[in-house]
């Protein structure tokens, strides 16, 4: 495994806790962007999910049609790599009816984010 990969693997799981999201409600992918995926429990009849991409770090969206892309509701905003207590706030917040930022973060050089995440390595 990767040193990206490595921190992308902890820093998602890290968030998960934070988030109270099951291992097994998380996804994450390191191709061509790294990005990662977190199923959120909502009783409303919609499908939340909490996305993360390197670049433009974390939103929180709506699942639409399979085909289509979700809808997001809103974009944490930088650092694109937060602690996970920041983005376990985020989530809180955006649940309780707060609004995030409407323009996600431009995210910029890999190894600088393969650094940012290196503290969360799981090898």
């Amino acid at each position: 495994m990767d040193e990206l990969t490595a921190g992308l693997a902890g820093y998602v799981r890290a968030v998960a806790a934070q988030v109270g999201v099951p291992t097994e409600g998380t996804e994450y992918e390191v191709s061509d962007t790294a990005t990662a995926y977190l199923a959120l429990a909502e009783g409303t009849g919609r499908d939340l999910m909490l996305l993360w991409s390197e670049t433009h770090g974390w939103s929180i969206a709506v699942e639409t049609a399979p085909a289509e892309p979700p809808v997001v509701l809103a974009h944490l905003g930088v650092p694109v790599v937060p602690p996970p207590r920041t983005v376990a706030r985020f989530v809180k917040d955006v649940l309780a009816g707060k609004r995030g930022s409407t323009e996600p973060t431009v995210g910029g050089d890999r190894s600088v984010l393969a650094v940012r995440l290196r503290p969360y390595a799981m090898f």
